[in-house]
């Protein structure tokens, strides 16, 4: 049952990751400006955020089988569209139709997995949930870029991705009517809770905490997605370069997922490993700015991704342990909002700054250094509230 739902993450993430390498070359092919190509890219992310706040309002009023069924049915058919498109505002509104089903799934997905953890263990099924996301972020470029090369065409290759997409879509909504309709959802218990209202819930330090975590985590991968490729061009290397240098950190990520290292997720205060998590990621930034050789490139990028595979399991440990299960559908949305919004402000902020290579990577470091410090402050902050 919990394997099911991995697959359900992992295929929601590969659907994700798919799209990098072929959706602005498909838009271009339709003659897209560069403006709308941007816009293209944008608005999945755009729509994802309302996506993900509705899915964890409806889950926790109906339960996450519900709401998981629709984002993968919808998304099944939202897939299909891509090949009814002739023109760039046509994919525009696809693109919007898209981000929004797949943003349905994962707040769901993520509530069925942390409401059926044991507390004990939670932090090692966090893990594994992100050892699935890792392992989609370095199998779903591969595959869109490999079947992309083979059709040679955009206009045609990137609509047979996606329709592929959608037929793993609508096999995973199948099995999810067979393997899941039984689950029975967590009931609200009759005291009102606290994280009830919206308010309270962005008010807790905890998931105050997990939303930046969220946050700064994808502010940082969208300076990657934008930054890297250009400053491994002017280095005189390749896209493949490029490629590689993602995987290593999704490789490196993958084995602290998976290793016995993951352990230190239920034995160490979540707040410790995330400020260590991205306090590595920081510093990664840093020597990314200053990196001009391949080894040291491929040094630092491994670096991040030690630091990623800290971040990402102790902010989802920190929300769980931060919210009621009755209202946990609720918390996983906008945390998940936090991310779409995170991949969208990196971008847009270093373009909108203008920053060179080095400029752009010494500010993210610097940002996340401040976040690593805001997060220590926090626990400070609790051990001496205690001691009173």
């Amino acid at each position: 049952m919990r394997f099911f739902v991995y697959l359900i993450v992992f295929f929601s993430f590969f659907d994700l990751f798919s799209q990098l390498p072929i959706m602005s070359p498909f838009a271009l092919s339709l003659g897209a400006s560069t403006f709308v190509a941007g816009l293209v890219v944008g608005t999945y992310s755009l729509a994802n955020v309302f996506g993900n706040v509705i899915s964890g309002f409806v889950t926790d009023k109906r339960g996450p089988f519900k709401i998981l069924l629709i984002g993968l049915l919808t998304n099944a058919v939202a897939l299909t569209l891509y090949s009814t498109v002739h023109a760039p505002w046509l994919l525009v509104g696809v693109r919007f139709v898209h981000g929004f089903t797949n943003g349905l799934i994962i707040p769901a997905a993520f509530t069925f997995l942390a409401n059926r953890a044991e507390p004990e263990k939670r932090g090692k099924s966090v893990a594994i949930s992100g050892a699935f996301v890792g392992m989609a972020a370095i199998a779903g470029p591969a595959y869109s870029g490999i079947v992309a090369s083979i059709i040679g065409n955009p206009v045609k290759g990137t609509p047979t991705i996606m329709l592929v997409n959608g037929i793993i879509m609508a096999i995973l909504a199948l099995l999810a009517f067979l393997l899941l309709r039984s689950v029975k959802r967590v009931k609200k218990s009759a005291v009102k809770s606290k994280e009830k209202h919206v308010g309270a819930l962005f008010r807790h330090p905890g998931i105050q905490r997990a939303f930046a975590g969220a946050f700064f985590l994808m502010f940082s991968q969208g300076v990657l997605a934008l930054i890297l490729p250009l400053k491994v061009e002017s280095l005189g290397f390749d896209t493949k370069t490029t490629g590689t240098l993602l995987s290593t950190f999704g490789i490196v990520a993958i084995l602290v997922f998976l290793l016995p290292i993951n352990r230190v997720f239920d034995r160490v205060r979540p707040m410790i490993t995330l400020a260590f998590g991205i306090s590595l990621m920081g510093v990664s930034m840093l020597l990314l700015s200053r990196a001009d050789e391949l080894g040291s490139l491929y040094g630092t990028m491994a670096l991040y991704g030690v630091g990623f595979a800290f971040l990402f399991p102790s902010i989802n440990s920190l929300l769980i342990d931060s919210s009621e299960a009755a209202y946990r559908g609720k918390a996983y949305g906008y945390f998940y909002a936090f991310f779409s919004m995170g991949v969208v402000a990196g971008s847009y902020t270093i373009g909108a700054l203008n920053l060179n290579f080095r400029g752009a990577f010494t500010f993210t470091g610097i940002l996340l250094l401040i976040v690593a410090g805001y997060t220590i402050y926090g626990l400070f902050k609790q051990r001496t509230a205690a001691a009173l």
